[in-house]
């Protein structure tokens, strides 16, 4: 089969192959053919080396597709299925964190795209209780979005829920994330503002289109809804910028609740100070676990999130290499392979 491989630890040494297509294990597993793989920050992370593998290896880890075979000892109805699928291909089992239901934070966990092989390819192999069926009313391509939609939902719930009905909520950068992040503090009952910078405006036109508020950075008070005079109750920083993470913590209400959901591998100057000044809850996340998938779909099932607008193209897995250019410009929202 055809995948896009990371080949060596070697800064950006990634190539499009053909390898063996793998056997499907004895047990508990499925074959799925992948229909589409959403590209992510992390695959870039993994391609310069800021981000740990196992090459060689298939990249990809936001992945949909149809179910073709499964273990004699799995459900044979799932063949036929479109699905998405959790990323952990697998974890200890037995340390604090997998007994807690947090497999997340499992120092042993192996990963879809980075540990084992992921979705930039024609076939995945993974455990079938990493399986989730999509709702018939989700395309399968859109539905790749599941796992970052699934992340989402951990950053935004776990250990407590940071949004709540009534919040005035503050999202800072309208990407992938970002936009999957308001469409769910909405569902939660939030007032919801999208915060981007002038090359946003495309990311911005979209968000308006979705049905949100949306504003330039730098953001004031005088910016927002007058009812929102004393700041928003939560900020939820979806860009990985230290000028949003600044602002966010300088605008935010006194007893604010403060979400850090952007990524960045460089340091960060930040008003620490307005923690103990404010007496905020500031939180995090940390890609998904069981509770949060069965959250998204919970949501997708009840078309309480979309996911089709946010997909602004697919490229076939031979021009991988334009994808990730593109990916690394910030050239619309989410781009797929779909091989």
């Amino acid at each position: 089969m055809r995948a896009v491989i990371k080949v060596s630890p070697d800064t950006e040494l990634v190539e499009l192959r053909d390898i063996e297509t793998p056997a499907l294990p004895p047990s508990g597993h499925a074959r799925v053919t992948v229909v589409a793989a959403g590209i992510c920050g992390t695959d870039l992370h993994i391609i310069d080396g800021s981000y740990s593998s196992r090459p060689p290896v298939a990249l990809g880890h936001e992945v949909s597709g149809i179910v073709a075979e499964v273990s004699a000892d799995v459900d044979p109805a799932w063949i036929g299925k479109p699905v998405a699928m959790e990323t952990f291909f697998s974890t200890c089992g037995v340390c604090q964190f997998c007994r807690a239901g947090q497999p997340n934070m499992c120092a042993e966990r192996v990963s879809i795209g980075s540990g084992t092989n992921g979705g930039f390819a024609e076939t995945i192999i993974v455990p079938a209780k990493n399986l989730h069926e999509l709702p018939a009313s989700v395309d399968v391509v859109a539905g790749a979005l599941s796992e970052p939609l699934a992340c989402v939902c951990q950053s935004l719930f776990s250990p407590t829920p940071a949004v709540s009905p009534g919040d005035r909520v503050l999202v800072y950068g309208p990407g992938a994330v970002g936009l999957l992040a308001a469409q769910v503090a909405r569902a939660a009952g939030a007032e919801v503002v999208i915060v981007g910078t002038a090359s946003d405006a495309t990311r911005l036109e979209l968000a308006a289109s979705l049905g949100f508020t949306t504003t330039l950075a730098p953001v004031t008070i005088d910016a927002l809804p007058a009812t929102w005079s004393l700041g928003p109750d939560v900020v939820i920083e979806c860009s990985g910028a230290g000028p949003a993470m600044r602002s966010g913590l300088e605008i935010i209400r006194k007893h604010g609740r403060f979400v850090q959901m952007g990524q960045t591998g460089d340091l960060v100057s930040v008003p620490f100070a307005q923690l103990s000044f404010k007496e905020l809850t500031v939180t995090g996340g940390f890609a998904s676990t069981p509770t949060s998938w069965a959250r998204a779909m919970t949501l997708l099932q009840n078309g309480l999130v979309d996911l089709a607008p946010l997909v602004s193209r697919s490229y076939p897995l031979e021009q991988w290499s334009d994808a990730f250019d593109a990916t690394r410009r910030g050239d619309g929202v989410k781009l797929l392979l779909v091989p």
